[in-house]
This record gives structure tokens, sequence and C-alpha cells, in this order.
């Protein structure tokens, strides 16, 4: 079982500050703690039910702690109160920098706020092979729980950055697309073999120094009535329409 002080430490890794602090974060869930375990992230314990430490080739690995527990207390100690599998204790990444390709797509988000829009935006990227986010350093946290279970494992897969955004998009060498109410119609723009999508926040859309450095606005035609579409929602249409056009091979473009 897991002892007062560890169970203390686990669910301190809820906010962001101890996060911080201990540089760790939290996986929840069968899917998403298998996800972690066969990924490059470092694990640093694993706090799981008999039945699931059974079920997985861990139990001759020493490099990380493995302990046994119920699946009531797996819904005390996390945030999904119907994890009745495990729950592990992975360390933060060393933060690496950015490289830009010619022929390749970037998502950038201008302070998206709320943690499920990320994860989901996150498992949209993974879904249509977009590797690398760039985010203000206002968008919500990476490693938040919350971002972490929405995005289904793909947080696994893509690597995401936190700049100064307008001064990021500022030196970068490709063409700039910003989601807005009103540009060019989606189904019909002509996209390159490469670029930056810019989605804005949830309520206010791509801020003015943000929106400074887009080349090229884009807009999803309303049919019906609908007053907005989830910024996520939105991300996935265009990405789509993106992934229409040919992938050359990627080639090494100046960000500086």
């Amino acid at each position: 079982m897991v002892s007062k002080s560890n169970a203390k430490f686990i669910k301190s890794l809820q906010l962001k500050k101890y996060r911080k602090q201990e540089q760790c974060f939290l996986v929840e869930g069968a899917k998403s703690v298998l996800e972690v375990l066969n990924s490059g992230y470092e694990i640093k314990q694993l706090i799981a039910t008999e039945e699931f430490i059974n079920s997985i080739a861990v139990l001759d690995r020493n490099d990380f702690e493995i302990i046994a527990t119920s699946a009531k207390q797996l819904g005390a100690l996390g945030t999904l109160k119907t994890n009745d599998a495990a729950i592990a204790v992975v360390r933060i990444k060393a933060r690496k920098e950015i490289e830009l390709y010619s022929n390749t797509w970037i998502l950038a988000l201008d302070d998206i706020n709320d943690p499920g829009n990320l994860g989901t935006i996150l498992r949209i990227a993974d879904w249509y092979g977009i590797k690398e986010v760039v985010a203000s350093v206002q968008t919500a946290d990476f490693y938040n729980p919350k971002v972490i279970a929405s995005s289904k494992g793909s947080f696994c897969r893509v690597d995401m950055f936190y700049e100064d955004l307008p001064e990021f998009l500022s030196k970068v060498e490709l063409p700039i697309y910003g989601a807005l109410m009103e540009g060019e119609d989606v189904h019909s723009t002509q996209f390159g073999q490469g670029g930056i999508l810019v989605m804005g926040n949830e309520a206010n859309g791509i801020s003015g120094q943000v929106l400074s450095k887009v080349s090229r606005k884009i807009t999803i035609p309303r049919y019906g009535k609908a007053e907005s579409l989830n910024v996520a929602m939105a991300t996935a249409i265009i990405c789509d329409n993106i992934r229409r056009s040919h992938q050359a091979p990627p080639e090494l473009v100046s960000h500086n």
C-alpha cells in the first residue's frame, strides 16, 4: 500500500507549483500508463492494482518502484475517480530546442486555457502527424493531469514548447496561418508543404500581437446558425484540410 507521505507527494503533483518543484507529473488510467511505460519518459513510480501489475511485463524492471494498491486508493490519490488500474509518477523531460522544417506543420496555441481542450488538441496533432506544438506562456500546463488524461497517450508523441509567441513567430521563415471568423475558406485554401497554424483563445481568439504575425487568415465557413466552434474541433477540421497536401521530406529551415 501507499504510505501517507508518498500519498501526500502524489496528490501534490496535481498542482503546477509542485510539478515544477519536483520535476514530476502524474499519468493515470490503464491506457495512458501503458503508453508512458513504453515511451521515452523516465518512470519514477508505478502505483497499480495487482491485476494491472500482473498483466504487464514490468516486474523484472528495477529502474522504478512498483507499489501494489487497491482501486479505491487509486481513486483517492488521483484525479480520475474511476481509475481502477494504475498511476505513474513520471519525470518531466529536460527542455530542448525546437527545430523547424520547411515541409512540416506546427501548431501554435495562443492562450488556450482549458486543459481538456489542450489535451484534445495534442491528440488531434498526433492523429495528423504533427509532432510539435508551440504555445504562449499563458496556455494551460502540458503536464496538468486533465491535459494528460484527455490526450489519451498522445502526450508521449507530441512535444510542446512554451514561448513568447509574437517573438517566436517573428523569427520563423514559414507561412503563418491564423484561424479566424473571417478569412479564406479553409475548404478552398491551397496550403503549402509546411507552415504554422495559429489557434486562438477559447473566448477571445487570436490576440492582436500574434495576429500581426499571421501571413494568411483562414476560416471554417458556417452553413448553419451555431455561434462558434470549440477550438479543438476547429483545429481538427483545419488539420484535415491541411493534410490534403502532399508532404515532401522535411528540410531544416532557420528560425533565428
